[in-house]
């Protein structure tokens, strides 16, 4: 009897796995999507979606929110525990020394990776407390509470990005610069969007500075303190509306298995059912050439459009 035929999605996977292991494919690089799969090697959509499904099982691609299925970077080898120490007099145990090396930034440092990894919602002091190896009750001589702690985080996340020591002269350069800034911000850490609030806004000592900057450049360029405090704010809220879709993203991603773009596959059928009916000649003809989202694409496009706006504000404002 002749071998077992390898089924067409395990070719397809082997194929792509060979690009990844020989670096034809980089860590960071986009892998054909479901749509792209089943146009190279003509299979069905299931297929498509059961090839990147088993490499994403496999640990050699994940989903980035708008940007779609990329090569994921190789996991850090993890380091085994070390065996407990025997209690002996006069030798303190590992959890009290643990816990006498305990800084505030050791604390904030765990819990923005917890964030960064599995969503702010499991971010708790318990699961912080774990991370570290301590007591739960050991926190607290470093932080208040939890808010206490998400203030924190975010102080330390948007450290990271600090603006340079001089602006660009031109207002707009200035301001797309910051803008620019505060995405990719939002982009390696997906909680911080959803945290940032502008009704109550949190008391961030690193965030005054873009503060400073907005405000500053806006009103050294012909628009009130009033306006120009009102703009910083559109723009803050326009790149964090954008961005409080990744979180969300990864959440739906962690409990459906599927990513953005997989998942709008499993809706196309009943959406081509309804543009059937010639209803909707305007979204039948999109849905023909089809639509890659991208919140990257997304959020230049809009900060072009508000920018534009404010440009004629401010041409409005010198002409005074």
């Amino acid at each position: 009897m002749g071998g077992q035929a390898v089924p067409r999605y395990s070719q397809i996977v082997g194929e792509l796995r060979q690009r990844i292991e020989t670096g034809e494919l980089a860590p960071g690089d986009r892998v054909p999507s479901t749509r792209e799969i089943t146009k190279q090697w003509g299979v069905a959509m299931a297929t498509a979606t059961k090839v990147l499904t088993e490499l994403r099982q496999e640990g050699m691609v994940r989903a980035v929110p708008g940007v779609g299925t990329v090569v994921a970077a190789p996991s850090r080898p993890v380091r085994a525990a070390r065996p407990a120490a025997a209690s002996r007099p006069g030798r303190p145990s590992d959890a009290s020394s643990g816990q006498a090396a305990l800084t505030l930034g050791r604390i904030v440092g765990a819990a923005v990776t917890v964030a960064d990894t599995e969503g702010l919602a499991a971010v708790s002091m318990r699961r912080v407390a774990a991370e570290l190896g301590v007591a739960t009750m050991s926190l607290y001589r470093h932080v208040a509470d939890k808010d206490d702690l998400l203030t924190r985080m975010m102080d330390t996340v948007i450290a990271e990005y600090p603006l340079p020591a001089g602006p660009p002269e031109g207002w707009r350069e200035a301001i797309e610069l910051a803008a620019r800034q505060l995405w990719d911000l939002f982009r390696r850490h997906p909680w911080f969007a959803p945290a940032l609030s502008v009704t109550r806004p949190q008391m961030i000592t690193s965030a005054l500075p873009y503060s400073e900057w907005m405000l500053a450049t806006l009103h050294a360029h012909g628009l009130d303190l009033q306006s120009a405090f009102t703009a910083h704010l559109m723009l803050l809220n326009y790149a964090r509306g954008v961005a409080v879709h990744l979180e969300s993203e990864q959440e739906a991603e962690a409990h459906s298995g599927l990513d953005s773009e997989e998942w709008m596959d499993t809706q196309e059928p009943a959406l081509l059912a309804i543009l059937a009916t010639g209803r909707f000649p305007a979204l039948s003809r999109l849905a023909t050439a089809g639509y890659d989202l991208d919140l990257d694409a997304l959020f230049e496009f809009g900060l072009q459009r508000l920018l534009d706006g404010l440009a004629s504000l401010l041409n409005e404002g010198s002409a005074d």
